[in-house]
C-alpha cells in the first residue's frame, strides 16, 4: 500500500509566507514560490501540469508516482489546490490504499474549511470511505454534507449493498428520488443486487421501468445487472428479454445470462449461450469457464473439458475463482488426477481450495490422501473451517471409521467449532450413520441453537434406521419448539414409515402433507415409489408414478431407477418397456445406474436378448454396467457368458469388485460348474484377497455341496475367516437332506437354532433330513419342537399377471373371487395328466 514520504507539506496559508504581490482575484491567495522566477504567470501553468500529470497517474493506478509529484509540488511552493486533493483520494479508491487516503484526510483537514467544505473534496471523501468499506466514517461524511449529490447517493448505496444492508439500498434509492436526485447507470446495478439479494421481484420491475424511462436500459452494466436481478428471482424468461435488448453486449452480460441459466438448473441453456458468445467473438472471463465448467459437470463432460482447453488457450490463470471450478468439475467426474494437477498449478491456494480437494479424495475414497491434504494444510498455518470438519466426517461415514469420527468430534469442542450449526449437524449424521443413535441424540440434546437441519438431520437418522416412532416424535417436538417443519422434513418421516414397511401410514402422510399446503416434489414422490418397489408393492409404485406425471413432476434418474426395480419385482413386462422408451427419449441413457437397472429388469423379466442389448448400447462401460450383466447371465442360468464377461473385464483392466464375484461364482453355483468355479475363487484370492467377503466362501460351499461334495464344503465351512452366516449354513443343511448326511446336518442345526432361534425353517429342514433318512422318530421330536416353541412354516405364495391385473395365490387359499372355476380346472387338468401318463405306460 502506498504511503506519503512526507508527514506534511507546506501551508500557502502558514504566517511565515508572505505575499509579494497583490492578488488580481480575491478568491485567489498566492504563495511565495521561492525556487521560481518572479513572474506569477507560471504559476497557474505549472499547477494545471501538475494537476493532469497527478491525474492521469491516479487512473493508470500509479499511486506512487502521483504522491512523489504532490511531495514536489510542496517542496516547490506549488499551491495545492483541492481539486488535486480529491484526485489523489480516487488514486486512493483504485489502490483501496487506506491508510494513505487518511494521511490526505488529514492534510485537507489542516487546510480549513476552504478544502474540507470544498464539494468536490467532500464527495471524494465519501466515496474514498465508502470504498474503503469504512461505514462509520462514511455515514458520518454523509450526514454532514450541505448538499447530497448524486455521486454521494451513489457511494453510500453501493456501500449499502457491499455490507449486506440491502434494505437500506433500497431506501437510499427512494430517498433520492424524493429529494429530487435522479439515480443514474452507477447507481442502478446496485439497487438492481439489492433487489436479486431480497428477492423483491416486484421493487426490481419498478427498477427496470425507471431505467427504461431515463433512458438507461441501453447502458451494458445497468442491462447486466437487470439480467442478473431477473435470473437471481428465477425469472428467466424476462432475464433473457432484457438480455437481447442490450445493444452493445460485453463479456459481463453474456456472463450474467449464463450465470443465471446455471443457478437455475439449465444446463443445457447456459452451454447453448456459451456457444452463442464464443461465436459472437467475445472472449471468455474466468467466470465463463467457471460457469460452463459447473454446467458440464452436472450433463456434457466433453463441453467441460474444452472449456479447461480454452482457459489454457486464452492465457486465463489459474485463480481461485477458475482453480476452484476446475477442480469441483473433475472432483464430480471422479477423475483425481486432474484434481491433483489443477490444484498443483493454481497460483494461490485458500481454505476454500484445500477444502474442495479433500473433498475430492474423500468422494473417491481416497481417505488417507484426504487426511494426508489436511496436515499440509495445517503445514500453511490454514485452519480447518466447518466444511474441512463436514468433509472429515463424511469420510468417517463413509469408512465406518468411528474413532476418525470421535478424533473431528474432539477437535470441534477443542476450537469451538460444535456450536457451528452445520459441523453440529455433520456430527449427529456422523454417529447416527455409524449406528451410534443415542451419541447423535446426545450431540443434538447438547446443542443450545438447534435449527431445521439440524432437526431433519436427526429425524433423517431415525427414519434411515426405521424408528418411525422416534422420528415422528421429533417431528413434533421440533414444531411445538417453533421450527416449522418443511419438505425435507415430511419426506423424512414417510421414509421412515416406508422403511418399517408401514405402507398404510406413509399414505396417510403423504395425504396429510398436501392437506397442510405442502406440494409433494420429486423427492417425495421418488421416496414413496421407491418404498412401494422395496415393499413389494410394484403395482402401487407403478400407480404413483402416473400420478406424479399428472401432476407435471418431471422424474429424475431416483424415479427411473426405483420404478424400474418395481417392475423388476412383480415382472411388469409392458411398463418396463414403456419406461426403456421414455429413457430413450429423453436421453438419460448416459447414466450408468439407469443403464444397470435396465438390465437388472430385463433380465429378471427373463428376457437376457434385452438385456444384453442395453448393455451392448452403453457407450461409457463402467463397472457397475459389467456387474449388472453378469448378474443377469447368472440369473438366466448362462454361466458360460457370464464367465466370458468377466474374462473381457481383465483382458481390459477393469478391476472387480465384491459384487463382481457375487455374480461370476453364483453363476458358476447356479450352473454346477465346479472347476471353474474353484478357478475363479482362486484368482480372487490370489489376485483380490481383501475384497473377499462372507457371501463368496457361502457360494463355494453352496456350490460344492450342491453337487456331491458336502465333505469339502463342510471343511470349507470350517476354515471360514468370518462367523457363521445363517444363510451358508442353511444351504449346507439342505444339501445334506439329499445326501443323507444326518451327523453334518445335526451339528449345522444346532448352530442355525442359536443364530435364528425363531426361523421355523431350520426345524423343517431338519425334519426334512430325518424323514429322507427313514428315521420318522426324529423327525416327528423336530416337528413338535417347532410347535412347543409356537413358530409355524409360512406358506409358500406365487402370483400370475393378466393384462394390467396382478393375481396372487397362497397355498390353501379360497379368497379370490374365482377360486371355484380355478379349483375345478386345476382337478380336470390333475384328471388329464393322469390319463395321459396310464396311456403312456400302457403303450
Amino acid at each position: 500500500m502506498a504511503s506519503l514520504p512526507l508527514q506534511s507539506f507546506p501551508n500557502p496559508h502558514s504566517p511565515k509566507f508572505k505575499p509579494t504581490k497583490t492578488p488580481q482575484n480575491p478568491s485567489f491567495n498566492p504563495t511565495h514560490l521561492p525556487k521560481l522566477p518572479e513572474n506569477d504567470e507560471t504559476t497557474p501553468t505549472l499547477h494545471k501540469s501538475y494537476f493532469h500529470q497527478i491525474s492521469s497517474l491516479c487512473k493508470q493506478t500509479q499511486l506512487e508516482q502521483a504522491l512523489s509529484l504532490l511531495t514536489q509540488m510542496g517542496f516547490n511552493g506549488i499551491r495545492i489546490g483541492p481539486g488535486i486533493f480529491a484526485e489523489i483520494l480516487q488514486g486512493c479508491v483504485y489502490d483501496r490504499a487506506l491508510f494513505t487516503g487518511q494521511q490526505i484526510h488529514a492534510q485537507i483537514l489542516k487546510r480549513g474549511d476552504l478544502y474540507c467544505k470544498n464539494e468536490y473534496v467532500e464527495t471524494k471523501l465519501l466515496i474514498f470511505y465508502a470504498k474503503c468499506e469504512i461505514f462509520c466514517v462514511a455515514k458520518k461524511l454523509f450526514d454532514r454534507l450541505r448538499k447530497h449529490n448524486v455521486f454521494s447517493w451513489a457511494a453510500m448505496v453501493g456501500l449499502h449493498c457491499t455490507m449486506g444492508c440491502y434494505e437500506n439500498a433500497l431506501l437510499g434509492f427512494v430517498e433520492m428520488l424524493e429529494n429530487g436526485v435522479f439515480p443514474d447507470n452507477f447507481v442502478l446495478p446496485n439497487v438492481s443486487k439489492a433487489c436479486s439479494a431480497l428477492q423483491l421481484i416486484e421493487f426490481g420491475v419498478v427498477v427496470h421501468g425507471y431505467a427504461v424511462k431515463m433512458g438507461f436500459v441501453d447502458c451494458v452494466f445497468v442491462g447486466s445487472s437487470l439480467v442478473d436481478m431477473y435470473a437471481k428471482c428465477g425469472v428467466l424468461d424476462d432475464a433473457r428479454k432484457v438480455f437481447d435488448y442490450i445493444p452493445d453486449r460485453n463479456v459481463v452480460a453474456w456472463n450474467s445470462m449464463i450465470v443465471g441459466y446455471v443457478q437455475n438448473g439449465m444446463n443445457e441453456e447456459a452451454i447453448e449461450m456459451f456457444h452463442d458468445m464464443r461465436m459472437d467473438g467475445v472472449e471468455p472471463t474466468r467466470v465463463t469457464v467457471a460457469s460452463l465448467l459447473t454446467a458440464s459437470a452436472n450433463l456434457v463432460v466433453e463441453e467441460g473439458k474444452q472449456g479447461h482447453a480454452l482457459a489454457v488457450l486464452v492465457g486465463l490463470e489459474f485463480d481461485n475463482i477458475l482453480g476452484t471450478s476446475l477442480i469441483n468439475f473433475y472432483s464430480k467426474l471422479g477423475s483425481i488426477e486432474e484434481v491433483e494437477l489443477v490444484f498443483s498449478r493454481m497460483v494461490e491456494r485458500d481454505v476454500v481450495t484445500w477444502n474442495l480437494l479433500i473433498s475430492a479424495y474423500v468422494r473417491d475414497g481416497k481417505i488417507d490422501k484426504a487426511l494426508h491434504a489436511c496436515h499440509l494444510m495445517r503445514s500453511v498455518n490454514l485452519d480447518f473451517d466447518s466444511v474441512t470438519l463436514s468433509s472429515l466426517l463424511t469420510a468417517s461415514v463413509n469408512t465406518r471409521d468411528i474413532e476418525l469420527g470421535e478424533e473431528c468430534h474432539g477437535y470441534c469442542i477443542r476450537n469451538n467449532l460444535d456450536s457451528d450449526i452445520v459441523v453440529a449437524s455433520s456430527i449427529v449424521d456422523m454417529y447416527a450413520k455409524c449406528n451410534k443413535i443415542d451419541d447423535a441424540r446426545r450431540v443434538f440434546d447438547l446443542t443450545k441453537r438447534r435449527d431445521l437441519i439440524l432437526w431433519n438431520t436427526l429425524i433423517a437418522a431415525y427414519a434411515d434406521l426405521g424408528m418411525s416412532g422416534e422420528a415422528m416424535k421429533l417431528f413434533y417436538e421440533m414444531q411445538l419448539d417453533g421450527v416449522p417443519v418443511n419438505l425435507i422434513s415430511w419426506n423424512s418421516i414417510i421414509l421412515g414409515f416406508l422403511r418399517n414397511g408401514k405402507i398404510v401410514e406413509a399414505e396417510r402422510l403423504f395425504s396429510d402433507m398436501q392437506s397442510t399446503g405442502f406440494q409433494p416434489n420429486v423427492i417425495t414422490w421418488t421416496t414413496l415409489i421407491t418404498g412401494m418397489a422395496q415393499n413389494g408393492y410394484g403395482e402401487k409404485a407403478v400407480m404413483l408414478y402416473k400420478e406424479m406425471q399428472e401432476v407435471g413432476i418431471r422424474p429424475n434418474i431416483s424415479t427411473i431407477v426405483g420404478l424400474l426395480s418395481a417392475c423388476s419385482d412383480i415382472a411388469l413386462f409392458p411398463h418396463g418397456k414403456s419406461i426403456h422408451g421414455r429413457i430413450t427419449r429423453h436421453l438419460l441413457f448416459s447414466s450408468p445406474s439407469i443403464v444397470t437397472s435396465l438390465i437388472d429388469m430385463y433380465a429378471k423379466c427373463g428376457s437376457i436378448t434385452l438385456a444384453k442389448k442395453v448393455f451392448e448400447l452403453a457407450l461409457c462401460k463402467e463397472l457397475p454396467i459389467y456387474n449388472s450383466m453378469i448378474s443377469a447371465y447368472a440369473l438366466n442360468g448362462q454361466a458360460a457368458e457370464a464367465l466370458e464377461l468377466f474374462k473381457q473385464m481383465e483382458d481390459e483392466d477393469i478391476e472387480g469388485d465384491e459384487i463382481t464375484f457375487t455374480a461370476v461364482l453364483s453363476a458358476c453355483n447356479h450352473s454346477g460348474l465346479i472347476d471353474e468355479g474353484l478357478d475363479v475363487f482362486a484368482l480372487i484370492l490370489h489376485k483380490y484377497q481383501p475384497k473377499l467377503r462372507m457371501e463368496h466362501y457361502g457360494c463355494m460351499i453352496s456350490l460344492l455341496s450342491r453337487f456331491g461334495h458336502l465333505d469339502e464344503a463342510f471343511s470349507f465351512l470350517l476354515k471360514l475367516p468370518f462367523e457363521l452366516d445363517a444363510h451358508i449354513l442353511g444351504a449346507l443343511l439342505s444339501a445334506c437332506k439329499e445326501q443323507g448326511k444326518i451327523e453334518i446336518g445335526e451339528y449345522l442345526c444346532q448352530q442355525l437354532f442359536k443364530l435364528e432361534p425363531e426361523n421355523s425353517g431350520n426345524y423343517v429342514t431338519l425334519s426334512n433330513t430325518y424323514a429322507a433318512a427313514g428315521m420318522w422318530n426324529k423327525a416327528l421330536n423336530s416337528r413338535n419342537l417347532m410347535k412347543e416353541k409356537g413358530l409355524r412354516k409360512n406358506p409358500g405364495c406365487s402370483w400370475i399377471q393378466i393384462g394390467a391385473e396382478v393375481h396372487s395365490f397362497v397355498a390353501s387359499d379360497t379368497s379370490h373371487p374365482q377360486a371355484e372355476v380355478i379349483f375345478e380346472t386345476l382337478s380336470w387338468l390333475n384328471k388329464a395328466i393322469r390319463q395321459t401318463d396310464h396311456a403312456y405306460i400302457v403303450s
